[in-house]
């Protein structure tokens, strides 16, 4: 089989692409080139030539056709635009789980398909598993077998579709296997370091990153007391409080509440309180940002999330919950390395309602949660404001 596998520049791809060849494939690399603009970029060093640089010589030494496929257009009106829409509306967003859906299972997909490619392979920590369906085969993407390293949390928007023609080389390995299997067959990325940034961009200044087009907005910072009679009362578990500027006191200021995400703690800047300060809310319409004292605020916890149905993704279709239907035997995760978390998950209707045995902390809308299935991805969402 032709397969196109996706050469990052790191040693994970590396391995993929070598494992593909052992398996008898015929392989081609391919390297995304993603981005453009190096101003927000930490290292002085331009990232994506060095990692170019890198996968070249990955397949020059596994002797497989090398080639660089430019997505940086698409990937700014695909990515780059939808975060800055969604930082500008008050939400956080997810840019590794959209990268996945719309660019390396989408466009560079297609490039593969261009290429009289049957298949594309990515070095990412997860399985894909083929099982016999009433109406044919099902695509189950499964966690990875290292659980320090599973990456399915990223993979939780993919397509039946997308899952038919993805492989995923190293996703029953150890990380520790794979720097090993790369030093045997002399792999010149077998020391290299796993890479820190938003997909395909490199080392990133957040920050300075949105301020290229989000213009900084000074605004108050209000702390609200951790024994607020507003905490106390009957409200949706599902729903941020609304808070309002007169329940709590003015500490600071800030450049822009757009700039901030639910659970942060560095970058606030005001001093002398007994514990260090974390975001509770934003309100981007009032352009006020709402803090409390301690990981342990009571406001910074939630016992449930509602997802819209129409940011619903199943990637088992054929286990998608009916209106009324609730399943209390799966899974639930909110971000990348979070233990799934037990709870229930019902289709409320005109919403999912997921709700957790445990509260969770830093829940932020515009954030995807997932369930899952044991280690089965089942389907996703994101979390609704």
């Amino acid at each position: 089989m032709r397969i196109v596998v996706g050469l990052s520049g790191g040693v994970d791809s590396s391995v993929a692409a070598h494992m593909l060849l052992e398996a008898g494939h015929e392989v081609i690399g391919l390297f995304m080139r993603n981005w453009h603009d190096e101003s927000v970029i930490i290292d002085e060093a331009c990232p994506w030539i060095d990692d170019s640089q890198d996968a070249m010589l990955v397949a020059e030494h596994l002797g497989i056709p090398f080639q660089v496929l430019d997505l940086s257009a698409q990937y700014k009106e695909r990515i780059v635009n939808y975060m800055f829409d969604e930082y500008a509306a008050g939400r956080t967003p997810n840019p590794d789980v959209l990268c996945n859906r719309e660019i390396k299972f989408d466009l560079f997909l297609q490039a593969a398909r261009d290429l009289g490619a049957e298949a594309v392979a990515t070095g990412h920590y997860c399985q894909r598993e083929e099982v016999e369906g009433p109406e044919g085969p099902i695509y189950r993407l499964l966690a990875g077998a290292d659980p320090n390293k599973d990456q399915s949390y990223f993979l939780c928007q993919l397509t039946q579709a997308q899952l038919e023609a993805a492989r995923f080389p190293i996703g029953g390995m150890q990380k520790p296997e794979v720097r090993d299997l790369a030093r045997q067959i002399g792999l010149p990325t077998a020391e290299k370091k796993d890479s820190q940034g938003l997909c395909f961009i490199g080392k990133v200044r957040l920050p300075e990153f949105l301020q290229q087009q989000l213009a900084p907005k000074e605004g108050d910072i209000v702390e609200i007391a951790a024994n607020h009679t507003r905490l106390a009362e009957a409200r949706d578990p599902a729903a941020p409080i609304a808070w309002r500027p007169e329940d709590g006191e003015v500490v600071g200021r800030h450049p822009g509440a757009h700039y901030f995400t639910v659970g942060q703690r560095r970058g606030i800047n005001v001093g002398g309180k007994p514990e260090p300060l974390f975001v509770l809310e934003k309100d981007v319409a009032t352009n006020t940002l709402y803090v409390g004292q301690s990981e342990h605020h009571p406001g910074l916890t939630r016992h449930a999330l509602y997802i819209a149905l129409d940011e619903v993704h199943w990637v088992r279709p054929d286990l998608a919950l009916q209106p009324g239907e609730q399943r209390t035997d799966w899974q639930l995760r909110i971000r990348y390395r979070q233990p799934l978390q037990t709870g229930r998950i019902e289709h409320l209707g005109d919403r999912l309602l997921l709700t957790f045995d445990a509260p969770q902390t830093g829940v932020a809308s515009g954030q995807f949660a997932a369930w899952y299935a044991g280690n089965e991805v089942v389907g996703s969402g994101v979390i609704a404001g």
